[in-house]
């Protein structure tokens, strides 16, 4: 290894190899930093051990959401008379101090809101390429941390168009428990440690330049690993949300911090303009919609897949022999029929979906009569391949979508219910820390198709509908998803992942609403994935749940990759439409937080 340059060392590590296993890269690149050193990165950066999913109760109002500080924010705001939608932008802010590899005003999500006697609606605020772009900006482009990689942001529009249609208290109100957070300090959990110190025990980080900010405002002021009971005091921050409270999104996309989002683009190399910030719209859209039995599942509508790509799914299981008597966890035959779903809905988001004011979309994608086409090329007894569901799109022997979001779930005592997923794209996004202000830029460029014409069998797609072009939107797999039953919200559910946001959702849909289990065993039981290509099946392997069907499922044809790692991250929400009575549950896989209203 001492002839290997320590530069080169890192970057060798960083390969689409590694990308393919979905190993976290967080953890490959602390144990290969430690190992020269006979440390463990375990021992520098310890893991928050699995606990038992968060439970809370109430009839009065509930929050779930990634952290506990961003739940007692959006709890309060509901205590004090604000409405579930107060509540979300407040709990969006929270996160950004919170849960900054996920929590941003620097990116852009969907934000569905069901209101008593009232259509559902989503506010749709999801990244924009900039003006300077075309279809091959990033033909040979390599490098996804870089202010060249940062989509025009559509938070902090989206909150205020959230917050003017639909919200209660003042503007101002809502942002300032977030103002004085990031003024006088948070407390840093082992959850926010571990994130902090994966980003930061990184090589390259800890040496470029490029860096810098983002080491002077995450970084501990001691140089050393953070640990549970510190404090988190984030000043530039506490400054822009100053601004933005008081001139609104203004400041953000016009004013001081849109100047200096110019100033670091032209600093690091980067394509958005201060033009690029002052022409962005956050818009309300219509949610996907379909019937499931007695319930109506809505979700985000294009540019996200997850809606479509959803309930596609859940209408190909719905037209099959959906084995549901068993008692065991997941059988062979359930996770069967639901990957052969998975596949075929892939397939179809690959080839149609993208920013509809850019494409057109088939309506055909979301109808039983589709669901029904597709279920039926389905063999009951074994895995079919996914180049013999190819058709037209031309496959190439030879993007990457993190698995770093952030969701969350809110219900206020008069039924308004808000489920909401946003994200920077990959953890901390571009790593780029906008000098001066405290937050991190997006990296969401990447969720374009870089490579017209090319569709690879590692997952690469290069299909039309999602080709880079200037102000187009790029297609993302977030799905805040809302199953209403007789015109009450019953179930609020999302989560990270990437791509397995879709299937992660999935799973615990099946589970809740098909297999009648409680939404706590749904949440906190191993999840599945698979995503047309590449063409393999991915599980949860710690519980062992899997392992006991695996030779079941090899013997169908499948090919089968145990993961070590964790898949996703699901806050949600289940409402007993007779008695009012509202179950949240914050999944163990990060450090989420459930609280009601007292």
């Amino acid at each position: 290894m001492k002839n290997i340059r320590m530069s080169s060392y890192y970057e060798m590590l960083y390969t689409i190899p590694l990308r393919r296993a979905m190993i976290p890269l967080s953890i490959v690149w602390l144990t290969l930093l430690t190992a020269p050193f006979g440390l463990n990165a375990q021992e520098v950066n310890p893991r928050p051990p699995r606990e038992p999913v968060k439970v809370a109760e109430g009839k009065h109002g509930m929050v779930v959401t990634d952290t506990p500080f961003a739940s007692q924010v959006g709890r309060d705001i509901l205590a004090k008379g604000g409405n579930a939608v107060d509540a979300a932008v407040g709990v969006s802010i929270a996160l950004q101090v919170s849960w900054p590899e996920a929590g941003n005003i620097g990116g852009g999500g969907f934000m569905m809101i069901s209101r008593p006697d009232e259509e559902v609606v989503c506010v749709s605020y999801r990244e924009k390429a900039p003006a300077a772009v075309n279809e091959h900006s990033f033909d040979k482009w390599k490098e996804h941390y870089h202010v060249y990689m940062a989509g025009v942001p559509g938070t902090v529009r989206g909150l205020a168009l959230a917050h003017e249609k639909y919200g209660k208290l003042p503007w101002k109100e809502i942002i300032e428990p977030s103002i004085v957070a990031s003024r006088d300090g948070l407390e840093v959990d082992a959850y926010l440690a571990y994130s902090l110190n994966s980003v930061l025990l990184q090589g390259f980080i800890q040496k470029e330049d490029r860096f810098a900010e983002l080491r002077r405002v995450y970084g501990h002021p001691e140089g050393r690993p953070w640990r549970a009971g510190d404090r988190l005091v984030q000043s530039d921050l506490a400054v822009s949300l100053t601004l933005i409270a008081e001139e609104g999104p203004s400041a953000f996309y016009e004013g001081p911090i849109a100047d200096k989002i110019a100033d670091e683009m032209q600093r690091g190399g980067g394509l958005m303009t201060k033009q690029d910030l002052k022409d962005y719209t956050a818009k309300v859209q219509t949610p996907i919609k379909g019937e499931f039995g007695p319930y109506t599942i809505y979700g985000a509508a294009p540019p996200s897949s997850g809606g479509t790509t959803v309930l596609m799914q859940m209408q190909i299981l719905e037209a099959l022999d959906f084995p549901t008597g068993q008692k065991d966890y997941w059988t062979a035959d359930q996770v069967h029929l639901m990957t052969e779903a998975m596949r075929r809905s892939f397939r179809e988001r690959a080839a149609w979906l993208g920013d509809p004011d850019f494409v057109s979309i088939p309506e055909h994608l979301i109808t039983k009569e589709h669901a029904k086409k597709l279920a039926a090329t389905i063999d009951p007894t074994k895995a079919t391949p996914s180049t013999e569901i190819a058709g037209d799109i031309e496959l190439t022997e030879g993007p990457y979508e993190s698995p770093q979001t952030t969701h969350f779930s809110v219900i206020d005592k008069d039924g308004i219910a808000v489920s909401s997923t946003y994200t920077l794209e990959e953890t901390f996004g571009c790593r780029i820390v906008v000098k001066g202000t405290g937050f991190l830029l997006n990296n969401e460029m990447g969720d374009f198709n870089w490579y017209p014409g090319y569709t690879n069998h590692e997952g690469k797609i290069g299909t039309k509908a999602n080709r880079l072009a200037p102000g187009k939107r790029m297609l993302s797999s977030m799905s805040p998803t809302m199953v209403l039953q007789d015109g009450k919200p019953k179930l609020l559910i999302g989560s990270p992942g990437g791509r397995t946001i879709i299937n992660t959702v999935s799973n615990i849909l099946v589970q809740t609403l098909v297999l009648n289990r409680p939404l706590e065993e749904a949440i906190d039981g191993p999840r599945f994935h698979h995503q047309w290509f590449p063409d393999v099946l991915r599980y949860e392997a710690s519980d062992g749940v899997f392992a006991k069907i695996e030779d079941d499922l090899k013997a169908r044809g499948y090919t089968i990759q145990p993961w070590s790692g964790r898949q996703g991250c699901a806050q949600g929400i289940i409402v007993d439409t007779e008695t009012g009575v509202a179950k949240g549950v914050g999944d163990w896989r990060r450090g989420s937080s459930a609280l009601a209203v007292e």
